[in-house]
């Protein structure tokens, strides 16, 4: 009879060891889930519209001047000539043809445009010839580069800075 008391409390305390592994490992999948998948769909939004702060505006890597998306009170557009670089690729045969306009943060920056214009120029072609066709090819690539290449342009003014810049064409082959 003891024998039978003692086999019952071992099945009890095996039953409950075995439960509290099962919701452990349970855990642990719902956990490196999650994980998974924050890594993999990545950051959306922009560390600003996380805290709260106005969605017409993005924030550029140097946190000082943002892309404006702010389509209502457009400042004065600013246009450059057409672009036509080869894309960072392996066979090198790709290449992206686009005409680029500035949306400028008040008309007194033009006159400092005219004068940087090759600088900018420059700025411009070195930054779409380091993408690839898969950077470029998405909505949200397309996004990216121009916060790059609105960041990287803001950095060389000193009258203003820009607001936007737009994409009137964009052909890649």
């Amino acid at each position: 009879m003891a024998e039978e008391v003692e086999a019952k409390q071992s099945k009890k305390g095996n039953s409950f060891i075995l439960i509290i592994i099962i919701i452990v490992l349970v855990l642990l999948l719902v956990i490196g889930g999650l994980i998974g998948y924050l890594v993999l769909s990545g950051n959306d939004q922009p560390a600003a519209m996380q805290e709260g702060q106005p969605q017409g505006q993005m924030v550029s890597k140097n946190a000082s001047i943002k892309r404006s998306t702010d389509y209502i009170n457009m400042g004065p557009v600013y246009p450059m000539d057409q672009f036509i670089v080869n894309l960072l690729s392996d066979s090198g045969s790709r290449f992206l043809k686009t005409k680029v306009e500035l949306e400028l943060n008040n008309e007194a920056l033009t006159p400092e445009i005219d004068k940087k214009k090759p600088l900018i120029r420059d700025i411009i072609v070195r930054t779409l010839s380091s993408k690839t066709f898969e950077e470029v090819s998405t909505i949200k690539g397309k996004d990216r580069l121009k916060d790059e290449i609105v960041d990287r342009i803001n950095e060389v003014l000193a009258d203003g800075h820009l607001k936007n810049i737009y994409f009137t064409d964009f052909v890649v082959q």
